[in-house]
């Protein structure tokens, strides 16, 4: 499985940005999609995931109500609406995919996945004040 991200860049804070993540085949059936990013100096944190065959979705307090992950069956593509963007979300941002093996009641809390094995290259978003 291959991932490339696009769609990040320079934005003022209130504003918006959408990333995209197109997968190299399909993955909504057997794999769970998250979205992480890592600022300067910072660890790597999750975002956002969906498991579309088990109907699960999360995010991360810090984007709750502002960030929408979506899938577009399509084009094997997975996209991160990102609105009223504020200067802590910059970061690089990366998509993932891992192989769903477990059950969701044998998943630890609020995750979509037991390991994510495929990483895209990450693309950057810079939220100015």
């Amino acid at each position: 499985v291959q991932l490339v991200e696009s769609g990040g860049g320079l934005v003022q804070a209130g504003g918006s940005l959408r990333l995209s993540c197109a997968a190299s085949v399909s993955v909504f059936d057997d794999y769970a999609i998250g979205w992480f990013r890592q600022a300067p100096g910072k660890e790597r944190e999750g975002v956002a995931c969906s498991n579309s065959g088990d109907g699960l979705t999360f995010y991360a307090d810090s984007v709750k109500g502002r960030f929408t992950i979506s899938n577009d069956y399509a084009t094997d593509t997975v996209y991160l609406q990102m609105n009223n963007l504020k200067p802590e979300d910059t970061a690089v941002y990366y998509c993932a995919a891992g192989e769903v093996t477990v059950p969701p009641a044998l998943l630890p809390a609020n995750t979509c996945v037991e390991e994510y094995n495929y990483w895209g290259q990450g693309t950057q978003v810079t939220v100015s004040s």
